[in-house]
């Protein structure tokens, strides 16, 4: 009987591209239903806050001075919101094929959270170096929902890809 051993050095090997957005699409829908949720039961900013926010990177810092509805800013945030979850699922699909970590959920939620940390620290500790109304949205909600966030899009990556037989 011969035992094959699994290496997680990196190889080149393409991801599943298709469950890669689907995943970052997925895992963009469960984060902003939290937000939502969570600013409609303990925010006093609104519901619209977040997604003004988001929409000010292109917008400019002019659209934060209402806190109502407005078709173009929540718009702009939907778009702004899902190409960057496709983009950061598109991210951990590479990382998870390139290394090889298709072998547990366990595993899929430590890349996922590792994953959600980085992006956390680059929005809210980056990013907020150009957009100064970012770092009103740092705090453990926000990290919370981004460690969710990244632990769906691996595990949604991990459930609808194609893992390829490799002997």
């Amino acid at each position: 009987m011969e035992m094959q051993v699994q290496s997680h050095y990196w190889t080149r090997r393409a991801p599943d591209w298709q469950a890669a957005v689907v995943a970052g699409l997925a895992a963009a829908a469960v984060l902003m239903v939290l937000e939502l949720v969570w600013s409609a039961s303990v925010g006093d900013a609104g519901p619209w806050n977040v997604s003004r926010k988001i929409a000010a990177i292109l917008m400019g810092p002019e659209v934060l001075q209402s806190s109502a509805f407005g078709v173009a800013p929540v718009a702009l945030a939907l778009v702004t919101h899902y190409a960057l979850g496709v983009f950061s699922g598109v991210v951990i699909g590479i990382i998870i094929a390139g290394f090889h970590w298709e072998t547990s959920v366990g595993m899929m939620l430590a890349i996922g959270a590792a994953v959600g940390s980085v992006i956390y620290a680059v929005n809210f500790h980056g990013l907020a170096q150009f957009y100064s109304w970012f770092v009103e949205l740092r705090g453990w909600d926000t990290f919370i929902g981004h460690l969710i966030f990244g632990m769906s899009a691996a595990l949604i990556y991990w459930k609808l890809s194609r893992r390829v037989s490799e002997s």
